[in-house]
């Protein structure tokens, strides 16, 4: 994992930030959608693909439901792949991953993505001010194609 900052920034500021994605991952096993919306300020946006979700409630209603629903069985893994700080309290993580759907034990091709985190420090706790993932497997369509 490459680590790039405007200004010299603590391990333990950087161990912090890097472990949302465990955060993440633990709610998501447990489909726990409140523990999940919790990682994110009160203000903060979801992006899937295909999806939009505005605020920390409407993030909880959103997986609420999925984990009643579609992702109902899965699993997420996925683990850092760069960490930029822009100031003290201000981070952008990027993760690689994917869902591990039921009875699978790694994620599938058409399941791997590339995530972006957008982190602020809140009252000294690291919260997702945005995330946004996107398939891994998709080719833009190229002129003739």
């Amino acid at each position: 994992m490459s680590t790039t900052m405007p200004t010299e920034v603590p391990a333990a500021q950087q161990a912090a930030v890097a472990t949302i994605a465990q955060r993440m991952i633990a709610a998501w096993a447990h489909h726990d959608a409140d523990g999940f919306a919790n990682l994110f300020i009160e203000s903060g946006t979801l992006i899937l693909p295909g999806v939009l979700r505005q605020g920390r409630e409407d993030i909880r209603a959103f997986f609420k439901h999925a984990f009643e629903n579609e992702f109902k069985g899965t699993q997420v893994t996925g683990k850092p792949i760069s960490m930029r700080f822009f100031g003290p309290d201000v981070a952008l993580l990027l993760s690689q991953g994917g869902v591990i759907a039921p009875g699978e034990t790694e994620v599938a091709d058409a399941q791997s993505i590339r995530a972006s985190w957008f982190v602020v420090r809140v009252d000294d706790q690291w919260q997702l001010a945005a995330y946004q993932n996107s398939p891994m497997n998709t080719r833009l369509a190229t002129p003739g194609s």
